[in-house]
């Protein structure tokens, strides 16, 4: 199992693929799978942990990321004759290397960061295989073994009957994600606002969202680790995701969901596979739209956004999906070709 290195496994906060990572590791190893996770050395494991960074790049100015990137990347495909299958959550560069050794790749694309990484995909496009992680983020361009959604540990969320009435924008600060639209929303619709994530981009920070921070009616709470995420999320009236790109999947939309929380999201990307209208929260077409839905978040039974993701988002369900893809690719017959539409 190939981790990123930007954070520890599973991330202290922030740290989406990580965390994804570590929840299908972990499901797998209990489910009697013998797996390595390469990962950094400080990550925490019931498999078998194997490292040549000591910690992320993004918790240590020490560690140099494309030097410490290779020689991590290395250390998997030099070890390769060890392992049946080789599981890349590393984006496309250890598609490189997948060419020089003889055990199958197979590679979740968490999302393209932009079209001009596809031509490697499309390199190895039918001698390794790639798993989608929603219907929206397939590439007509590549050939998809299967899409599985992410899922969540329900045990770190707690279902909360009733909110205590603010909204939250839990995600990165950034201009994809919509913060100073939130900021709008909350602001029309009359409601305190809690901000929580990363600060991505310190320019958009000072300009759009830094200005509007009062400590009253709009709160920023940083980067939040697993027990205050429950809390924060489980006490909002909705999570607020006015998504600017058509984001693959939405990590935050389920973890709100889980909570009890709906959700109020633009209606773009993955999100119309995730959010049932009406039913676990309003998807969207702006900040009017938004606030229209705000008003109605009483419709909304908690309860069914909590089942929503007991259904279709456990890590348990995507762990097994995995286990699924896994077998489809260890018993295929010698002369078929690695990749098939699926």
């Amino acid at each position: 199992m190939l981790s990123p290195i930007a954070w520890r496994t599973p991330p202290r906060h922030y740290g989406p693929w990580e965390r994804v990572v570590s929840l299908l590791t972990e499901g797998l190893v209990a489910r009697g799978v013998d797996v390595t996770l390469f990962a950094t050395a400080d990550s925490i494991t019931s498999g078998k942990l194997h490292a040549v960074c000591e910690t992320g790049y993004a918790e240590s100015a020490e560690v140099e990321p494309k030097v410490w990137e290779c020689l991590h990347i290395a250390e998997v495909y030099e070890r390769a004759g060890e392992f049946d299958l080789i599981h890349n959550h590393f984006d496309f560069l250890p598609l490189t290397y997948s060419g020089l050794v003889h055990t199958p790749t197979v590679t979740t694309i968490h999302g393209f960061s932009s079209p001009r990484i596809l031509p490697v995909f499309e390199k190895y496009n039918g001698k390794t295989f790639y798993v989608a992680i929603s219907e929206a983020d397939r590439s007509p361009r590549l050939d998809y073994v299967a899409t599985v959604h992410h899922g969540i540990d329900l045990t770190e969320f707690t279902f909360q009957a009733r909110s205590r009435g603010y909204l939250v924008f839990f995600g990165r600060i950034h201009p994809d994600k919509g913060a100073r639209q939130a900021i709008e929303i909350a602001a029309a619709a009359g409601r305190r606002l809690i901000l929580a994530g990363v600060i991505q981009d310190q320019p958009y920070h000072e300009r759009e969202v830094a200005p509007h921070i009062d400590g009253d009616r709009v709160v920023y709470v940083g980067s939040v680790g697993p027990r205050e995420r429950d809390q924060l999320l489980g006490g909002a009236a909705a999570l607020l995701h006015p998504i600017a790109f058509d984001e693959p999947f939405g990590l935050s939309v389920i973890e709100a969901m889980a909570c009890g929380t709906p959700v109020i999201a633009y209606d773009r990307g993955s999100m119309p596979e995730l959010i049932r209208h009406g039913q676990s929260g309003y998807l969207v077409r702006g900040v009017d739209d938004a606030v229209d839905c705000v008003s109605r978040l009483s419709e909304i039974d908690r309860s069914v956004c909590r089942r929503e993701v007991e259904q279709r988002f456990s890590s348990a369900r995507m762990v097994e999906r995995y286990i699924e893809v896994y077998r489809r690719i260890l018993d295929r017959p010698a002369e078929e070709p690695r990749s098939r539409r699926g």
